[in-house]
């Protein structure tokens, strides 16, 4: 009988082939220079998405589906001024599985699914069985085997899958990218990042669409704190980890050349969202009374095959200034995003001084921004979204492989589950899967390379 190692290494290797059949097949009927689209979720994050697609004439907006009506309407409201045809609409009658209805009868191309979490795993595995690429936003599911699912289906079917993670795309930190492969730390030995982000306002609030401050959750709730929430009540891990990770992981090469092989995770006491219930509504409030068991710091650690090492920080529930938190650190020096100063040895102007970063940033601006920065203005996250919408698009028009895989969208996400399974544990450290079956040490970086995408 065939054991999990073997039977995901014999469907990783069938899966290639299908990839590149299925990428063929894309080159040939997307070679058209038009794609057929949709969009599954047109909420906050989707409507962005959306304003990004309706700038593009490569790109046809087939259907859409939500089944909140205020976000359609202001979907279909959007796409009328930009003077583009009206898609089909599915959801709004409140079917969940609406989705699928759509993705079986438009002949669609590709669908970005930008809905809650839990559904961002079965939405995937759908459209990859229905033969539509899938451009799915962070993250790719919410336990392990979630992820180990969605990966034999892509290997299945052969059906391109991106993970939308914009901030591979930040343009410092693609100029640090630039930094690494030209050698300027030396030999990376460390790296620091995260999602350090006061959220407080987002996971509680009034339950009114046009805004205002409150303390709801759930159904009460509007937008995300209808469904994020939840997790932070129920869950204690990292549960926003790409952000930080997916450059670090470009950084070094993982899952092409290097890989995770070790994780552990430490969580603090739980009172950021406590407090904030309490400040605006107060103790007599229902939601006073809630044990959130997100703790409000959570720090994982991450030892890789090649020796390097990554501290990651998860920090939602407390308040503070936005940051990454980004450390890249090698053996001729480092630059930290938080205080925008790098120090190379031998280069600096001074011994043991901080430098500004700006200059070194400009001398190795990616080529991606050089070429498309004017593209990008107005695109959300200071212009990373129009990158990483760019990015899909292009490759599965040019029927290439994806930049940001499949295997980095299981690994990355997969931080998630591990960590909250070192937590339960008493902050064991755990090992980490190894979603190749030994292919990273075979498969060669492609990501950013040149200016296509």
């Amino acid at each position: 009988m065939m054991n999990r190692r073997e039977f995901l290494g014999a469907g990783a290797l069938a899966g290639g082939l299908l990839a590149a059949t299925a990428l063929n097949a894309h080159a040939a009927s997307g070679g058209r220079n038009k794609l057929r689209v949709g969009i599954i979720g047109v909420g906050a994050r989707g409507q962005n998405h959306l304003a990004l697609l309706l700038r593009r004439d490569d790109v046809e907006l087939t259907a859409i589906c939500d089944i909140e009506p205020i976000w359609i309407q202001r979907a279909l409201a959007r796409i009328a001024k930009a003077g583009k045809p009206k898609p089909k609409v599915y959801g709004a009658d409140g079917d969940v599985h609406a989705y699928r209805q759509m993705l079986a009868k438009q002949k669609l191309d590709a669908v970005f699914i930008v809905t809650p979490w839990e559904w961002h795993a079965p939405m995937a595995i759908d459209a990859m069985r229905a033969k539509v690429a899938v451009g799915c936003e962070v993250v790719a599911g919410i336990t392990l085997e979630d992820h180990w699912d969605v990966l034999r289906t892509q290997q299945a079917t052969g059906t391109p899958y991106m993970l939308l993670e914009n901030v591979c795309y930040r343009r410092d930190v693609m100029a640090v990218l630039q930094m690494v492969r030209a050698g300027l730390f030396g030999e990376l030995e460390h790296l620091q990042a995260g999602y350090q982000h006061d959220l407080r306002g987002v996971k509680l609030n009034s339950g009114n669409p046009d805004g205002g401050i409150g303390v709801e959750f759930g159904p009460k709730a509007w937008s995300e704190a209808r469904w994020r929430t939840e997790h932070s009540a129920k869950r204690n891990g990292d549960l926003y980890p790409s952000h930080g990770i997916g450059p670090c992981a470009m950084y070094i090469d993982i899952n092409r050349g290097n890989r995770f092989t070790r994780l552990n995770s430490f969580a603090s006491k739980a009172r950021g969202l406590n407090d904030y219930i309490l400040a605006h509504g107060g103790k007599d409030n229902p939601n006073a009374q809630v044990k959130f068991a997100l703790g409000d710091l959570v720090t994982t650690q991450l030892a890789c095959a090649n020796g390097e090492t990554i501290l990651l920080q998860h920090d939602t529930s407390l308040p503070r200034p936005y940051s990454l938190g980004f450390r890249v650190q090698g053996t001729h020096g480092l630059w930290m995003d938080v205080n925008q100063s790098i120090y190379i040895e031998g280069t600096s102007k001074t011994d043991d001084a901080w430098e500004p970063a700006q200059p070194y940033l400009d001398k190795h601006d990616h080529p991606l921004w050089k070429r498309f920065a004017d593209q990008a203005v107005g695109a959300g996250h200071g212009g990373m979204d129009f990158f990483v919408v760019h990015a899909f698009i292009e490759a599965l028009k040019a029927g290439a492989p994806m930049p940001i895989d499949i295997y980095d969208a299981v690994t990355w996400s997969a931080i998630t589950p591990l960590s909250e399974q070192s937590i339960r544990q008493g902050f064991q450290t755990v090992d980490f899967p190894d979603f190749t079956a030994g292919q990273w040490q075979q498969r060669k970086p492609i990501f950013a390379f040149d200016d296509r995408y």
